[in-house]
């Protein structure tokens, strides 16, 4: 704003110059090039008649009083003016005076913030990975700043009702504004270098203020450390240590394994494949408490997660169950879900794109010494096979027909989505398990024909939101269901079936901690007490609902 201010100053003061002058040179020429007396006789004409001239012909409103010139140089001269007026007043005019107008007829962004904050979180700046954050900030009622450089954008979140200040998020005076001195921590989440650079500015307002910093390239970690960084965030690398869990283990127990209840139960995501004996039955038909002593938390099916669900809902082809048992009896379960015990060998599992989270996923999968084929558009060290994953030749060569699994790792959306339906088209068995840039691709993926899908921005805002909430331990990071740890002294002296939990929030009471034992077989009838630890799994949404009701 004040620069189209200032940009406003000089054309006002510059069109001024341009007119006095002009009236000035328009005044010579007539007294000394025009052949008829000028002034006529028993005619006072001054200098201001000249002036008013060369106002109407720059304005286009002149009635041509002196009109016609007979000299040369006064038509050349007044050619000159109205070609002068044209982009004086016609072009140069609006370019200058309509984003002025604009900006004081529409609205301003606030540029610093008005309200007292202490411990709230400063964000540089707003995207889906802060969507993710914000919210868990929000279900944990942990203050936050949005720093936005763009006003536009500034203006429509703080309409969307978040707290938010138009600054450059590099600058000193921008991150004082928004607080950043009274701030416990910052995440700096731009471009990688940008985010280096508004890390070096926080450090110059404060040495203690916890810095998280997001970095795409990893090899560019070292240098946000060295700029001051706590803590460095590699979406990517995140992204593939998810996928790669669902690849790696037959029972994906990953789960329990961060809550520390091995020895209690296991949690696990156990698709139903086509072949599965299972497809078909409802789950009251199935009968898997009793045939297999589990319990079901919940299923996934086309990305949508169902908490607790009816006894008449089907199980069917793609079907992700979420259960709690013994290994043993998750293990039992696993051979009624598919046909045959996944067996991994050469060009069975079939990685597509050898990015940082292809390569991610093939370092995850060479650790556990399970082979895969590799498939990259570049011939580069690592790929096996160079070729388009959009190419039926190219897949068929790499073994998708026969493959157990394939990890889409293609950072195009609209190409993984086309791999998708190729790949369905190959193989109605094959699990493929992929990524998605955004929220929006998560769902299109699973239409194309995906049995699993993780988001990078949930993955990445998931687990910065765990560096910095203490209050709430958030115990799955690579899944779309999380499982939290947290106190609820809101259910102290309500049973299980008076607190509606599920119905009220989607979520699974799996287990309760009390005076260093584990209960995990609650009835309707079980009693919360005060200081009770509360394990509980759900989807975001759900468990942040929880955090708000009970916490």
């Amino acid at each position: 704003m004040e620069d189209i201010k200032r940009r406003a100053g000089y054309y006002v003061l510059s069109a001024g110059v341009i007119v006095l002058v002009s009236a000035i040179a328009y005044d010579f020429g007539m007294r000394t090039f025009e052949p008829r007396p000028y002034p006529p006789p028993d005619v006072e004409i001054g200098f201001l008649h000249s002036l008013q001239v060369v106002v109407e012909t720059f304005t286009a409103t002149g009635y041509g009083s002196d009109s016609p010139w007979y000299s040369t140089e006064m038509n050349i001269l007044v050619m000159l003016l109205d070609l002068t007026g044209v982009g004086l007043f016609f072009l140069a005019l609006p370019a200058v005076f309509l984003p002025l107008f604009r900006d004081a007829l529409s609205e301003s962004p606030p540029t610093t913030l008005e309200t007292t904050l202490e411990e709230h979180v400063v964000i540089c700046t707003y995207s889906q990975r802060a969507e993710t954050l914000i919210s868990e900030l929000r279900s944990n009622d942990v203050e936050y700043v949005l720093v936005e450089p763009d006003g536009d954008r500034a203006v429509a979140l703080e309409k969307d009702g978040h707290l938010v200040v138009h600054a450059d998020p590099e600058s000193i005076a921008g991150l004082k504004r928004a607080g950043l001195e009274d701030a416990d921590a910052l995440v700096a989440d731009v471009s990688d270098k940008v985010d280096a650079s508004i890390v070096l500015a926080a450090r110059e307002i404060s040495e203690s203020i916890r810095i998280i910093s997001v970095v795409e390239d990893p090899d560019y970690a070292v240098y946000h450390e060295l700029a001051g960084a706590d803590e460095v965030v590699t979406p990517r690398q995140l992204l593939g240590a998810g996928l790669s869990q669902k690849v790696t283990s037959v029972i994906d127990t990953d789960l329990t394994d961060d809550v520390g209840l091995t020895d209690v139960f296991d949690i696990a995501e156990l698709p139903v494949h086509r072949k599965s004996s299972l497809v078909g039955q409802t789950i009251a038909e199935s009968d898997l408490g009793n045939t297999y002593g589990v319990n079901i938390i919940g299923i996934w099916r086309d990305g949508e997660f169902q908490p607790a669900p009816r006894p008449e809902t089907p199980l069917e082809d793609g079907t992700i169950l979420l259960v709690t048992g013994s290994e043993a009896q998750l293990r039992r379960l696993r051979t009624a879900t598919i046909s045959t015990r996944r067996q991994f060998r050469t060009g069975r599992t079939v990685v597509l794109g050898y990015g940082e989270v292809g390569r991610a996923v093939d370092r995850a999968l060479e650790r556990e010494e399970e082979p895969c084929t590799v498939v990259d558009i570049n011939d580069i060290e690592g790929v096996d096979i160079v070729g388009d994953a959009t190419d039926r030749a190219v897949l068929k060569n790499a073994g998708v027909p026969s493959a157990d699994s394939v990890v889409l790792a293609i950072p195009d959306p609209t190409v993984a989505e086309f791999a998708t339906l190729i790949i369905r088209d190959l193989s109605q068995t094959v699990e493929i398990i992929a990524r998605a840039e955004s929220k929006e691709g998560v769902q299109k993926l699973y239409r194309a024909g995906a049995d699993y899908v993780l988001s990078i921005a949930s993955v990445s805002g998931r687990a910065i939101a765990t560096k910095l909430i203490e209050s709430e331990e958030i115990l799955s990071l690579g899944t779309n269901v999380r499982i939290i740890r947290t106190t609820a002294p809101s259910l102290a002296g309500r049973t299980l079936a008076d607190a509606r939990i599920r119905k009220r929030t989607a979520c699974t009471v799996i287990g309760v901690e009390r005076n260093g034992e584990t209960l995990v077989e609650l009835a309707a009838s079980f009693r919360f007490e005060l200081d009770d630890t509360v394990i509980v799994a759900g989807t975001d949404e759900g468990t942040n609902r929880f955090v708000e009701l009970f916490c």
